[in-house]
């Protein structure tokens, strides 16, 4: 029996925009734009006549915005929704805030000039495709509950980290390699994560311009000290480094501290920053000391590092289905026989904090 066609609604302010994204999906195997809508009211209007599987959302509209049209979306019939988003410092606030509402997953539209058809067509299939088989409805449930959590908790209260150059916290590390469904789970797991923690290194697969606001968002919610990731960044306990967009992050020696590395080479695995790059790096410094961590996301970023982790040692911990947005990554990890034990995103604080203290020991 042949598979069901996916139907697409293109929803974006641009005219040439509309035509592109829906000549990109016209082209491809499986796909059909069922209709268009120029601004929110409208793809309000025409998703409840039209039916689709999946809606392309632009972030920035008049009249209604990206936002403000997915919770309306959200609303009339819970559907999965792909967010398509400038390279901008507003553009990235609001897909963040979209991911948390319960966006699916978001495609950077480039920089003025570049060929937008060549820049996401890629992207843009393989997220559509991914986006039509997922259970919005507890997307939105696993959503709201950690919202509701969220407004019930204290104040994040940061705590200085220990200094001593022998204090074994700083001679472990926690490793996370996370992509798809990222920016919502960090948050879960950073509100509950608590000091004493060794430093801990993340790679979420994002584009330039987002890994900083998603530091500072981070930042806010947790007693952790949180920050997008500069060369020569020493790694500290109670500490968190952000691999910033486009650039693999890798851990090296020097001297009697471990700091961070930012390089400009080609993707790993797919990806830049690359799971694989930062967890193969850190396996070789920590060794037994190494805790990886692999979550929900697209593709297989992570497998070989999480591989890297437990030949030198390490334990590796994975999200498990029921709580992954996509169970990708970590499935392959699992599958491959590169995860220890598995974790569901709301044990995940207490899963990270139970194995590295047991490390210590």
């Amino acid at each position: 029996m042949a598979a069901k066609t996916i139907r697409v609604l293109v929803v974006d302010d641009s005219a040439v925009c509309r035509r592109i994204l829906t000549d990109l999906i016209d082209g491809a195997p499986g796909m059909h734009v069922v209709g268009t809508a120029a601004d929110g009211r409208e793809a309000v209007e025409r998703a409840g006549t039209l039916l689709p599987d999946v809606v392309t959302l632009d972030v920035q509209m008049p009249w209604m915005n990206g936002l403000a049209t997915l919770d309306a979306l959200f609303q009339r019939r819970p559907l999965p929704v792909v967010m398509v988003s400038s390279l901008t410092k507003l553009g990235a606030n609001v897909t963040l805030d979209a991911l948390e509402h319960g966006a699916l997953d978001y495609v950077p539209k480039p920089e003025y000039g570049v060929d937008l058809r060549s820049a996401i067509e890629e992207e843009l299939i393989r997220k559509i495709r991914m986006a039509a088989g997922a259970d919005v409805r507890r997307i939105l449930a696993l959503r709201a509950e950690r919202k509701r959590r969220r407004a019930e908790r204290p104040a994040p209260v940061k705590q200085a980290p220990a200094e001593a150059p022998g204090d074994e916290l700083a001679e472990q590390c926690i490793a996370i390699g996370i992509s798809t469904g990222g920016p919502p789970a960090l948050s879960a797991l950073f509100e509950e994560l608590k000091p004493p923690l060794p430093p801990i290194a993340v790679v979420q697969h994002m584009p330039p311009n987002f890994t900083k606001p998603l530091a500072w968002r981070l930042n806010a919610l947790s007693a952790l000290s949180i920050k997008e990731a500069e060369a020569g960044d020493a790694l500290r306990p109670n500490h968190v480094l952000i691999a910033p967009g486009g650039r693999h992050l890798l851990l090296r020696r020097a001297g009697a501290a471990v700091c961070a590395a930012l390089d400009d080479g080609p993707p790993q695995s797919g990806h830049k920053p690359s799971a694989d790059v930062l967890l193969q790096s850190a396996a070789e410094i920590y060794a037994d000391r190494c805790l990886g961590v692999i979550m929900t996301g697209m593709g297989r970023d992570g497998a070989d590092g999480c591989r890297a982790v437990r030949r030198r040692g390490g334990f590796v911990l994975g999200q498990d289905e029921a709580s992954s947005d996509v169970y990708g990554m970590n499935k392959v990890a699992f599958t491959e026989g590169n995860v220890d034990r598995q974790f569901s995103l709301g044990d995940a604080a207490a899963a990270i904090t139970r194995e590295a203290r047991r490390m210590r020991k």
